[in-house]
């Protein structure tokens, strides 16, 4: 499988959906609820069906894990690893940091990513060794070895309720030890934005794959680290907790965890 001549097509085909995104941007949303505070709405109904069908003709031979069409798929040889809008609490709310992330699972790892952010048109993307891109400039993680110097991003879960003393407690640290936290509300974002070199760390509890799995590539591919919040234990697509940093933070920041 040539990865650099797939990129330049699954590029594409993320790009061309996330015109739906922008042609709803301005119109009444219809939303439902997963959870207290787990929208989904018709947009990203329309945007994963649109973009499935968009890669099945790319790799046909490739199998779906979808948030919403195919949440609970398994992890095959080849897979798409799918959110089709990453910040539906923002997008209902016209707040821009909004994405579709896709990553590509072949052989156990993330070999291929795009995360696309039509509203404020950015697309970052990567292949396994070839680095990691925005809008056609290469991408790197930030130089910054110094915490107090640091800003950090990170998410709250939808079990925030039940978890919002040791979300609580963790922030507190982290807003003391560092320059200051960012809450984007699309954890594929945070991760694009480490990747390059607008975040020099992230941090979130009980992301899901689809969350994550372009990201990760995109991170490690600009020269950063992606672990659980302990940093002896690698990172999974089914960890309970990630850390990304720029590598040079990142044994302070698990300790700090």
């Amino acid at each position: 499988m040539d990865l650099q001549k797939l990129l330049p097509q699954v590029r594409s085909a993320v790009i061309e959906s996330g015109a739906l995104i922008r042609e709803a941007w301005d119109k009444p949303r219809k939303v439902r609820y997963k959870g207290r505070i787990d929208l989904v709405t018709e947009t990203d109904v329309a945007v994963e069906n649109d973009v499935k069908a968009r890669l099945a003709t790319i790799l046909p031979e490739a199998t779906f894990l979808a948030e919403e069409s195919a949440a609970e798929a398994p992890l095959n040889e080849l897979t798409w690893v799918i959110d089709p809008i990453d910040g539906t609490t923002n997008f209902t709310h016209q707040v821009p940091f909004v994405c579709t992330s896709v990553g590509l699972w072949h052989n156990g790892r993330i070999v291929l990513g795009v995360i696309n952010a039509p509203i404020m048109n950015e697309c970052f993307y990567s292949v396994a060794g070839g680095g990691a891109w925005c809008n056609d400039k290469q991408i790197f993680v930030t130089k910054n070895d110094n915490l107090e110097n640091s800003l950090v991003a990170t998410g709250f879960p939808y079990t925030i309720a039940e978890d919002a003393d040791d979300i609580t407690d963790r922030l507190r640290r982290v807003l003391k030890a560092s320059q200051g936290i960012r809450r984007l509300g699309a954890a594929a974002l945070d991760l694009a934005y480490l990747a390059a070199g607008r975040f020099d760390v992230f941090y979130e509890k009980g992301l899901k794959p689809w969350d994550t799995a372009a990201g990760w590539l995109l991170v490690n591919e600009a020269g950063g680290w992606v672990t659980e919040y302990d940093a002896s234990r690698d990172f999974s697509l089914y960890s309970p907790n990630i850390l990304a940093s720029n590598t040079l933070l990142h044994a302070q920041m698990s300790k700090l965890m």
